[in-house]
């Protein structure tokens, strides 16, 4: 079994764990789809550069995505008005949020916890294109 580890102050939130890419092959190679396109753009575009990018990579890679998904949020069985939109959902259940700034915030990585808790899915992947290596961080729920 994966050992599952802490790290830092947001992560002592219990619910919300990293987990070791290297049991995880769908997480892996999205971080490598995300890699390939920051190796080729680097940092300076609007996130809008890289999802495409993104997108273009995940089919060659043959990586089943879906593109900006509407995520309607209920409260006692009635839709609420305000929605999110996922920047990518990938193999049918991870969650792939995209920024491009010089860092991330936890603001951040509180949407990407909205986005879980909303879709039910276990797994995410926040990717920040903005720095001058590319920042990465996977949960799971």
């Amino acid at each position: 079994m994966a050992q599952m580890c802490l790290v830092g102050s947001f992560h002592q939130h219990r619910k919300w764990l990293l987990y070791a890419e290297a049991d995880d092959p769908e997480t892996y190679a999205i971080t490598g789809a995300a890699m390939e396109v920051h190796r080729e753009l680097g940092p300076g575009y609007l996130e809008s550069v890289y999802q495409e990018a993104l997108a273009i990579e995940f089919g060659l890679r043959g990586i089943p995505h879906q593109l900006e998904v509407l995520l309607v949020v209920y409260y006692k069985e009635q839709k609420l008005s305000g929605t999110f939109r996922a920047d990518f959902i990938c193999f049918g259940s991870v969650v792939v949020e995209l920024k491009a700034q010089p860092l991330l915030t936890r603001i951040d990585e509180g949407r990407v916890i909205n986005y879980l808790k909303t879709t039910g899915h276990h797994k995410a992947m926040l990717v920040n294109f903005g720095a001058e290596s590319l920042q990465y961080k996977r949960r799971v729920r």
